[in-house]
């Protein structure tokens, strides 16, 4: 049996007692790159994750505190799994490691992906980490209705919310669309609406485990390029 080559410390938004929910972000990762073994733990009292610039400012420090705590623990590489990228630069100041934001590893794809990006997410507004990147290729953004936040998602009911969401910025002339949160990832999102439209769809989570992936595999034995 093939050791995995590489130990992700991957950090949740979302305060969850749910085994599976709290995996289900790893699972994906490793399924794609059987080199991870990807560690997932939650920051504290946020049931509702990140939703808005309050929630967002609340976890920035519960954040950093268990990026420190994994990267004690000896990780290779920490994935702050939410679209906003909090924390990620301040714990790129602070660890002498690769730290990966979902948001910008998911702009940064679907650039590649085309010319014309359209974002999907639980705000009115595309989180700023994927904006700094989309600059002027954000043509779209869109929310499914009815979706406060990310525990909403995972109410069967609203999947064809989020088909009518994915075909407005369809309409809007994308033809790319990126997901602009990462519970978009744990209700499986990505392989419904492959099956319903025929663009092409960023997944963030899969996104930030394609580049932190890349940069992993590029780096010497000396951790320099």
């Amino acid at each position: 049996m093939k050791l995995s080559m590489y130990k992700i410390g991957l950090i949740r938004v979302l305060t969850t007692y749910n085994d599976k929910i709290l995996n289900a972000h790893g699972k994906i990762l490793e399924k794609l790159i059987p080199d991870f073994r990807v560690i997932s733990r939650c920051i504290e009292d946020q049931p509702y994750g990140i939703y808005d610039s309050i929630s967002e400012k609340i976890a920035v420090p519960k954040i950093i505190r268990l990026g420190e705590k994994l990267a004690s623990e000896g990780v290779d590489a920490i994935i702050v799994s939410c679209a906003a990228d909090p924390a990620v630069k301040e714990l790129r100041m602070k660890l002498n490691m690769q730290v990966i934001g979902a948001g910008s590893a998911c702009a940064a794809l679907a650039i590649a992906a085309g010319e014309r990006i359209g974002t999907l997410g639980i705000t009115e507004d595309t989180p700023e980490a994927m904006k700094e990147i989309l600059g002027h290729r954000l043509t779209g953004e869109a929310k499914p209705t009815g979706i406060r936040n990310t525990v909403d998602l995972m109410n069967d009911d609203n999947k064809i919310h989020l088909l009518r969401a994915a075909n407005e910025l369809i309409e809007k002339g994308a033809d790319v669309i990126a997901f602009a949160c990462t519970g978009l990832s744990t209700i499986g999102a990505l392989e419904y609406l492959k099956n319903n439209i025929k663009f092409p769809v960023i997944d963030a989570v899969i996104a930030s485990g394609v580049i932190t992936y890349g940069i992993l595999t590029r780096k010497g034995n000396d951790g320099l390029w």
